[in-house]
């Protein structure tokens, strides 16, 4: 049950970051965060409310809001990374260290991994690099942008770990939570940054659907900590690379190199591997 939960999260992931990849190139991207993380918020809370009821404990709220100001200060340092260095060496860097939190939590936690599963998050691993490899990601690359890189995957992964962690009667409400407060952050963010917000042929449907399906994978991610080990569910959410190079390529027709294939390929044994152990 977990280990499907975290497959149906990955592949969410994947499309949302796929729609909201095509949205930031007519925005930019806290133009479609600020729309996005609301209305992602609003479905979730009424999800919380009416289809997956839990407790909304004072301890979760904390958590819930400790997990917001993480994740939307992880994406502030994955979009500067990615502003100063290529996707190919970026992507993989925060990818890995985003999974490997939570699987270094769960270790710590108690959690025990059987050889196929340790093969599985090896594999897993090495996709992400795999996939996620551009022609031009060759280019020289400022120490400062790895650092910047690894501190995004790591907030990532600290994110992750607060949703995993989370008491199993809380229901979505820790996602929820924690997505309301990036909202308020992005919004602080883009009242004081932002000059002009230009509604002419903004890409509402674009914005909308990826706020709801990034939304959807946070819940469905908890959801899946709570019935399945933190350590393997972390490893399957961040194959969602795979997915989006996936639609990349029988959507917009981009090239899948050799190295992206291979990538592909091994995510799904992964995927297989982790899923049976």
């Amino acid at each position: 049950m977990g280990a499907a939960l975290a497959l149906l999260s990955s592949l969410t992931w994947g499309v949302a970051d796929f729609m909201g990849g095509i949205a930031s190139r007519k925005r930019s991207v806290m133009q479609v965060l600020v729309i996005a993380y609301p209305v992602g918020a609003v479905v979730l809370t009424g999800v919380a409310i009416f289809l997956v009821p839990g407790e909304l404990s004072s301890e979760t709220f904390l958590i819930g809001a400790l997990a917001g100001a993480i994740g939307a200060t992880a994406i502030g340092c994955l979009y500067a990374a990615l502003k100063r260095g290529p996707m190919g060496i970026v992507s993989p860097i925060t990818a890995v260290m985003s999974a490997a939190i939570p699987v270094f939590s769960g270790l710590l936690n108690g959690e025990t991994l059987s050889p196929l599963a340790v093969i599985g998050i090896i594999a897993a691993a090495i996709a992400v690099i795999l996939v996620s490899q551009e022609v031009n990601a060759h280019q020289k690359v400022a120490f400062s942008t790895i650092v910047i890189s690894l501190t995004s995957g790591t907030l990532i992964g600290t994110y992750l770990t607060l949703i995993g962690t989370s008491s199993d009667d809380s229901g979505i409400w820790t996602a929820t939570i924690a997505r309301w407060f990036s909202s308020i952050l992005v919004l602080g963010v883009v009242l004081t940054t932002v000059r002009k917000f230009e509604r002419g042929n903004y890409p509402w449907a674009l914005v909308i659907i990826s706020g709801v399906l990034d939304a959807g994978a946070n819940g469905i991610f908890q959801i899946a900590s709570q019935n399945g080990m933190l350590a393997i569910v972390a490893v399957l959410g961040s194959l969602y690379p795979a997915t989006t190079a996936i639609l990349a390529r029988f959507i917009l027709h981009e090239r899948l190199h050799k190295i992206q294939i291979t990538g592909v390929v091994l995510a799904l044994a992964a995927a297989l591997a982790l899923t049976l152990s």
